[in-house]
């Protein structure tokens, strides 16, 4: 299961988008990074895919580039608006899971959206720190974004072994050595008999 879903929508900074793709991709492994084009395999049930690897990614960074907001279908309604589309619905899906989103800013100019201009469902979005990789800076802002990325997995990981440890076993209590035994011999004269004097004593007739 990958544990980095990258949303995006696919006519916004297609190119930085694979760009961010390819970094890290590169800096964690093909097999951990979720890209709906290239991780859906042929005659998958793909909205079953995108559903799921939403719900149970680790990370999901929200791609936005200058267009991520507005971008509108051909009735003039912005895509945001619409319960059925599929950015909205994969957001919507890693919040109620409790995973970690992060938005990415693509571009210099870019600026996260303000919560009061996103659906109600996914508002949370506009409030959560962002990341950002400049076009002027490319390389070293790809470079950032893997560290930061492979940061917070970092963490992911020592939270889940802080909450899956067990408390170390205490050493069980020295068990004391049993005194030794002493037997007394007890001259008796004019009969008698044997009785034991104490738990470990034992008188005996001489």
């Amino acid at each position: 299961m990958p544990r980095v879903f990258l949303s995006f929508r696919k006519p916004d900074s297609r190119w930085m988008r694979d760009r961010v793709h390819r970094a890290l991709s590169d800096r964690l492994g093909a097999n951990e990074v979720f890209k709906s084009g290239r991780s859906i395999p042929p005659g998958a049930d793909f909205a079953e895919i995108l559903r799921r690897q939403a719900a149970e990614c680790e990370l999901m960074c929200v791609l936005i580039g200058p267009g991520w907001l507005d971008m509108r279908g051909e009735d003039g309604v912005r895509l945001l608006d619409r319960a059925h589309d599929w950015v909205r619905l994969e957001i919507a899906t890693a919040l109620r899971a409790g995973n970690r989103v992060v938005p990415v800013l693509l571009g210099d100019a870019t600026m996260l959206p303000d919560a009061s201009a996103l659906p109600a469902e996914i508002a949370e979005l506009g409030r959560l720190q962002f990341l950002r990789v400049p076009e002027t800076h490319l390389p070293d802002g790809l470079a950032h974004l893997g560290d930061a990325v492979a940061d917070l997995l970092s963490d992911a990981d020592s939270a889940v072994q802080a909450g899956h440890g067990t408390a170390p076993t205490a050493d069980p209590e020295p068990t004391a050595d049993p005194e030794p035994s002493v037997t007394m011999t007890a001259h008796v004269s004019g009969g008698g008999s044997a009785y034991q004097a104490a738990r470990d004593q034992t008188i005996r007739l001489a």
